[in-house]
């Protein structure tokens, strides 16, 4: 069975819950055969990103494909916190959702009724969908809500003050901070490094777990991915695709220059 149509158990979304940690990895490629090969990694989730990647459904569709039977958890990033986008992301498979830019209560509430079929929330039901396996699967809708796996991604110093409300949003499984667009909202532009910017976060990491939500986030440096483990992180992305393409192309070929 295709690991991103479905399968009960759902272990990504089971771990949060328990705040047990989850390794993953950011892909922002575009690419089936990149998403193949690193789904096979090891690694327990790996987002798609379609806010800051050349990314839209067709291409979605086939790395989601690629990603069938591997280890990794597709975790789907929508470009913004819109119902129409969502709804047509969960169609083509996807039940790990992470939304951007969310400010409050309100917003995270918006954006996990769009994963929620009626009378819970408002997507738009179609029968003939990859996520349904093309009307095979005929427990879906009934399914599909208790199912659905919603992160928020917090990422100014407003939305920090709204940790708790937004963490009992009812369907919240997860509170992801976003460390570059806080450190520049936060006035450190490309330096979320600060110890400013590292004491909010390790501030929202505390406040997030004692809510009983999981608190994630990325970054590309592996001694500051231990030390977000250490703050009390339960998934972190270590990396990201076009990352460890720049730094092993970079490195291979500096081992032939003169």
């Amino acid at each position: 069975m295709p690991s991103d149509v479905l399968p009960l158990p759902h272990p990504f979304k089971q771990a949060l819950k328990a705040q047990r940690r989850q390794i993953g990895l950011w892909s922002g490629l575009g690419s089936n055969i990149c998403a193949e090969i690193l789904a096979h990694a090891g690694f327990d989730w790996i987002v798609l990103d379609t806010e800051h990647a050349p990314n839209e459904v067709p291409g979605l569709l086939m790395q989601l494909q690629a990603m069938a039977g591997g280890t990794a958890e597709p975790v789907v990033r929508c470009a913004w916190n819109d119902a129409v986008i969502i709804k047509r992301i969960l169609d083509v498979g996807v039940r790990a959702l992470l939304v951007p830019w969310v400010q409050n209560a309100d917003e995270a509430r918006r954006a996990v009724a769009a994963t929620r079929y009626p009378p819970s929330g408002i997507r738009g039901i179609a029968v003939a969908t990859r996520a349904t396996r093309w009307g095979r699967q005929l427990d879906y809708q009934q399914r599909a809500n208790a199912e659905m796996c919603v992160i928020v991604q917090v990422e100014t110093g407003a939305a920090t003050r709204e940790i708790e409300a937004i963490a009992n949003v009812d369907g919240v499984d997860g509170i992801f901070i976003g460390p570059s667009d806080l450190a520049a909202d936060l006035g450190h532009l490309g330096n979320p490094a600060l110890p400013d910017v590292q004491a909010a976060i390790n501030d929202a990491a505390t406040r997030i777990r004692a809510t009983g939500k999981s608190a994630g986030i990325l970054t590309a440096d592996t001694a500051a991915a231990q030390r977000y483990l250490e703050m009390g992180f339960t998934f972190v992305a270590v990396g990201s695709d076009s990352g460890l393409l720049m730094q092993s192309a970079s490195k291979l070929v500096q081992q032939f220059r003169p």
